[in-house]
């Protein structure tokens, strides 16, 4: 048997009276006289081949096995349709179909999620591709053209392809467990060179060979800082850590705050990048300033 091809107002029909549960009903909704309504309720089932609801014996129509069973399908299409217009209209009003966003991996996590929450309510025709990167690969994304817009640290060097806005900072703080040497009251000027120091390592060429406030010459490089938080609370080493992320195991007892005279800490500024060719529309300059909020 070949079937034929709805229309999507035949579909959008059938969706009213099921809504509405009357064919006069369908008809208030959408404006049209009663017999356009079952008019059109009857090209459908003929292009379907099948009937969609009971007529007989009531003067409310009532959803057959197989209407019901077709009527997930014919919403998501109308939903699907409904879609495509929005986006469309955004399109045509300059907003743009997709924002691909880098965030490096010192922005604290509850801010990513509320930022995030609010654009997909804010613009949800925007789609939004996320990524979580480290030092140097946070522009790397960005000169690569693998993102629209980043949000980046302080480390990278001046790029000219790049344009850049502070947005803000988090603390950075000297941490080790509580039964580290480091820990100890009255740390002498260079203890810190005699023990394995923890740092965020560096995965793209843009910044390979800079140190980042390294003080021992001994280090493990990691390219994961939770890997580093749990290496922290394992003793295994002492290192800087943003002061959000480590709060709770400072206050639990499970890291200290390390009062070093050096004073390995400081503040990790956030710039948002992007491209000189390429600036920021709508949806993108809206996440630049929903972050500058948060951060700043």
């Amino acid at each position: 048997m070949r079937l034929g091809d709805p229309t999507l107002d035949q579909l959008r029909i059938f969706l009213a009276v099921a809504e509405e549960g009357s064919f006069g009903g369908a008809a208030r909704r959408m404006g049209r006289a009663v017999s356009a309504i079952s008019y059109g309720i009857a090209q459908l089932e003929a292009q379907l081949a099948v009937t969609l609801f009971a007529r007989e014996g009531s003067r409310k129509p009532v959803l057959t096995e197989a209407g019901n069973g077709l009527l997930a399908e014919a919403r998501a299409v109308s939903d699907g349709v409904d879609a495509l217009l929005a986006k469309t209209q955004s399109l045509h009003a300059g907003l743009e179909s997709t924002v691909s966003l880098v965030l490096d991996v010192m922005v604290p996590g509850d801010v990513t999620a509320r930022v995030l929450r609010d654009f997909r309510a804010m613009f949800p025709t925007v789609a939004l591709r996320l990524q979580i990167e480290g030092l140097g690969a946070v522009a790397a994304c960005l000169i690569d053209e693998e993102v629209d817009l980043a949000i980046g640290g302080p480390e990278i060097a001046d790029q000219p392809d790049l344009e850049r806005q502070v947005i803000g900072g988090v603390e950075l703080i000297p941490v080790a467990a509580p039964s580290h040497p480091l820990a100890a009251p009255n740390i002498k000027p260079g203890e810190t060179r005699k023990h394995l120091q923890l740092v965020l390592s560096d995965r793209s060429t843009l910044t390979e060979g800079r140190e980042f406030s390294v003080l021992s010459p001994t280090t493990w490089r990691l390219g994961d800082l939770g890997a580093k938080h749990a290496l922290l609370k394992e003793g295994l080493g002492w290192g800087n850590m943003p002061r959000h992320q480590v709060e709770g195991d400072i206050a639990s007892g499970a890291l200290v705050e390390l009062d070093l005279p050096e004073k390995p800490g400081d503040i990790y500024p956030f710039s948002a990048l992007w491209r000189r060719d390429a600036r920021p529309g709508p949806a993108a300059s809206w996440l630049i300033d929903a972050l500058r909020q948060q951060l700043g």
